[in-house]
């Protein structure tokens, strides 16, 4: 009943299960095909046990001591061990990190929009990586570099908090910000109004129809059409037929 070894394209390559004959201890406590308890008996008992029963031996904690083993069918013990790393998955979330570069010479402007980015992905729970690269000149003066750095970090204080003291290495400053948990940090400045206005009319909806109350705005009023020619050119024009069944030119 020993089953050959698992394909190299298995999810179980990595770590190869002992099965049947693979198992090489002398003693294994062994639970049941029930999942109870049966305590710990010689390997030949045990194997004995899974044949009786129509399964195999699993060896299920090889570092233990003596190994666990549990009798169960092989393919329905894969079956269980794949479907619980996909809900593993399902619950790990994967960090984003966010990259934002900056200049010791940039805009006052343009470095308030650098931090309305930051703002917008801590608020997302991403990481936010800061990289300041110094040109040519610059390195002679890497304090200001400094200060842009730490403006940046006091103006996000509320939203996340650096990882490290920014340090200089080569010819840029990196810095690591990670988003504070949801109960100590701010509320985002610019919410999004995806609902209940119209975020082009700064959220506020307007109404398109049902009876006037007092204090609303009053009803859009069809465009009346145009008022016809004061002086109409074909007024006197005479478009009744002729007896002859010819009309005028």
């Amino acid at each position: 009943m020993s089953r050959p070894f698992p394909p190299r394209n298995s999810s179980f390559s990595g770590s190869f299960t002992k099965v049947n004959g693979k198992i090489r201890a002398r003693e294994v406590r062994v639970i049941g095909i029930d999942g109870k308890q049966l305590g710990v008996m010689p390997l030949n008992e045990a194997l004995n046990l899974a044949r009786q029963n129509g399964v195999d031996l699993v060896e299920i904690a090889a570092t233990a001591t003596p190994p666990v083993c549990r009798v169960v069918d092989y393919g329905k013990y894969r079956y269980e061990q794949a479907k619980k790393d996909k809900e593993s998955k399902k619950h790990q979330h994967a960090t984003q990190v966010k990259e934002i570069q900056l200049s010791p010479r940039i805009d006052p402007h343009d470095l308030g929009v650098k931090i309305h980015h930051a703002i917008d992905f801590l608020c997302e729970d991403m990481k936010v990586k800061v990289v300041l690269k110094f040109r040519g000149r610059e390195m002679q003066h890497t304090e200001f570099g400094f200060q842009v750095l730490n403006k940046f970090i006091a103006d996000i204080n509320a939203f996340g908090h650096p990882d490290f003291t920014p340090k200089l290495v080569g010819r840029s400053i990196t810095l690591m910000v990670s988003p504070l948990p949801r109960n100590k940090r701010a509320k985002h400045p610019n919410p999004r109004t995806d609902e209940g206005g119209d975020s082009a009319n700064g959220g506020v909806a307007i109404p398109t129809g049902g009876p006037k109350t007092p204090g609303t705005a009053a009803a859009i009023k069809a465009p009346t059409p145009p008022a016809a020619f004061s002086n109409n050119p074909f007024a006197k024009l005479d478009v009744t037929p002729r007896s002859d069944g010819q009309n005028k030119s």
